[in-house]
């Protein structure tokens, strides 16, 4: 077995996108081959309306698939393809944008005022990118949770793990999706395929990521009262940490216990043109994109 080297932790960046949501970008909009075949997460929370209930209105996406994972509050969402539906704590919608699709996500707060939720983009291969496009809604009474022994919980959004399998199915891009909790003072080693690209996304508690040159652990940052300091061998809330090649990654949990997104995903390894909502391999497939979308024609009939 072979410990995947830590590449980088950073804090994810505050960021206002939609009609005015105030979240914090974890990776989006730099080198897309960094974390192929992921192109963008984002962790969108907020303790008031203020925050995030302007929602993202009407917008496209062609190309790409988007992957929403709500903790607390609601995402009401519609489409161009008159689907509806209400995502709550817990549940998980992914969408394959394929050919072209509007849509439009307005979340909500619990009775709190409180709202928290996660978006990942995911890239198509070429030979994917025009499917016709399509939603999964998952409930999440129907995300299996397996519990270990020493108290570490692991809810299986996508792929297999630890012999049960998600819900979620069908994605190019065959990648994992963890959601994982260690408790305090619990060390934790995890599996992940060699050939895949993999990050963690700490947005609870703290701990450390043992790093294959440093065993006793990496120097990561914690977020303080909106200040970084630095805690000896501690990832706190909101940073993400991207791996190197390996097939294991191993976790030491602190004192108040560390939850993390653990996802991994086979690159793609193709161009990518970028342009906003739209993820297209070559330049003219983007302006075209864009052309459709200005005359009319980016919704592709059902077949």
């Amino acid at each position: 077995m072979s410990l995947r080297p830590v590449l980088e932790q950073r804090q994810a960046v505050p960021t206002v996108e939609g009609a005015g949501v105030n979240l914090h970008r974890a990776f989006g909009f730099q080198d897309p081959s960094e974390l192929d075949p992921f192109l963008l997460f984002d962790d969108f929370r907020g303790e008031s309306p203020a925050d995030y209930a302007k929602g993202f209105p009407w917008h496209p996406h062609r190309g790409i698939e988007t992957i929403t994972y709500v903790l607390a509050g609601t995402v009401e969402h519609s489409d161009s393809l008159g689907n509806t539906g209400t995502l709550g704590a817990g549940d998980i919608q992914w969408m394959t944008a394929g050919s072209g699709i509007l849509h439009q996500e307005m979340p909500a707060g619990n009775t709190a005022g409180q709202m928290h939720g996660f978006q990942l983009w995911g890239n198509l291969p070429s030979a994917h990118k025009m499917d016709a496009p399509r939603y999964q809604d998952i409930q999440g009474t129907d995300i299996p949770e397996v519990i270990d022994d020493d108290g570490t919980r692991v809810k299986i959004i996508v792929g297999d793990f630890w012999g049960q399998k998600g819900p979620v199915d069908g994605i190019a891009a065959d990648p994992q999706y963890l959601d994982v909790y260690v408790p305090a003072g619990v060390k934790k080693t995890f599996k992940i395929d060699t050939y895949r690209r993999a990050f963690a996304y700490v947005f609870d508690g703290a701990g450390m990521f043992v790093d294959a040159a440093a065993p006793e652990g990496v120097l990561l940052e914690k977020e303080v009262m909106g200040q970084e300091v630095n805690i000896r061998d501690m990832s706190g809330n909101r940073t993400l940490v991207r791996f190197g090649s390996g097939d294991e990654v191993t976790v030491q949990a602190g004192p108040e216990g560390i939850r993390f997104l653990l996802i991994s995903g086979a690159p793609i390894d193709e161009p990518v043109a970028w342009h906003g909502p739209i993820v297209m391999n070559t330049q003219e497939e983007l302006r075209k994109a864009f052309r459709e979308l200005r005359n009319g024609t980016f919704i592709r009939p059902a077949h």
